[in-house]
């Protein structure tokens, strides 16, 4: 809520394999800030959505690139050019105006926004979201994760420690030298105070969630974490020349990693099991693991 260009949140990311092209990160690492949204979409549409981002944040602040800096946008993205006809370059910018002003507390997870044309482990994969409660100083806090899943090769789904990709009827034909082309955004959003080192550790922790899924970050595969927190926000403008920022005692991140893994790694399965089966592109198709269980 608010103005998130006048509010900033402190912000961290990490890039688990850098085969990607998201937008922004340069300088939410140099400043350890967000101020914009953060948009999701497809690997040809960064252009058209960095245009409508920015759209969107001028006409919200009349004072950027005018009396004051211009503004960091946050693009992420996955390739979906196998199901979607990516090449047609269907995203327009009044779509990120829509996407932000229909954002909501309770949203649609699977084949859904960025999430439709997204497959995962040789099924369909999309949006993705879970959450845990902390208690801090007897104090309930929320760690929540959001994922755009879009990675993994066929056969290698783990769910609850078990192989189950491998069981899969329809892909009962694994090439085992296939190479893994997909992507993974992960979005981690706390409550929590934390500084950006903190911020850091905790992105750096999604690859374990991810692991646990069955993934080997593949060469050709673009996993960015973006992490923030809502605790401890930098104003734009500034009545002091210091300011003050809470922060979580590093001994007590261990119960905040552990909060963090799960989250991902439950956001992922959430993303297979809320997606639909799709044909797409030239009949390509991608089923839904609903199918199957």
């Amino acid at each position: 809520g608010g103005n998130i260009f006048k509010e900033k949140v402190l912000a961290s990311s990490y890039v688990i394999n850098g085969f990607g092209k998201s937008m922004g990160l340069i300088q939410v690492e140099e400043l350890g800030t967000i101020e914009t949204p953060i948009i999701m979409t497809n690997t040809l549409s960064i252009g058209t959505v960095a245009n409508g981002l920015i759209k969107y944040m001028l006409e919200q602040n009349e004072d950027i690139g005018k009396t004051t800096g211009t503004v960091n946008c946050v693009i992420t993205e996955c390739n979906d050019g196998y199901l979607n006809d990516i090449r047609g370059l269907h995203v327009k910018e009044e779509h990120v105006f829509e996407a932000i002003n229909k954002a909501e507390v309770i949203f649609e997870e699977g084949s859904v926004g960025s999430g439709t044309g997204m497959s995962c482990y040789g099924l369909k994969g999309g949006i993705g979201s879970s959450s845990r409660i902390i208690e801090l100083d007897n104090k309930e806090y929320t760690l929540g994760a959001l994922v755009m899943s879009n990675f993994g090769n066929k056969g290698d789904l783990i769910i609850n420690k078990n192989n189950v990709g491998i069981n899969l009827e329809y892909l009962n034909k694994i090439d085992l030298t296939e190479k893994e082309k997909g992507s993974i955004i992960i979005v981690i959003a706390t409550d929590i105070p934390l500084s950006e080192r903190q911020l850091k550790r905790l992105s750096k922790r999604a690859i374990i969630g991810l692991g646990r899924t069955g993934s080997h970050l593949g060469n050709g595969s673009g996993d960015i974490c973006i992490t923030f927190t809502t605790a401890n926000k930098i104003m734009h403008y500034s009545s002091t020349n210091i300011i003050d920022i809470k922060i979580v005692d590093d001994n007590m991140m261990d119960i905040i990693f552990r909060a963090l893994i799960e989250s991902v790694e439950e956001s992922v399965i959430s993303s297979l099991l809320h997606s639909k089966t799709t044909i797409g592109r030239d009949g390509n198709e991608r089923k839904s693991l609903t199918e199957f269980i």
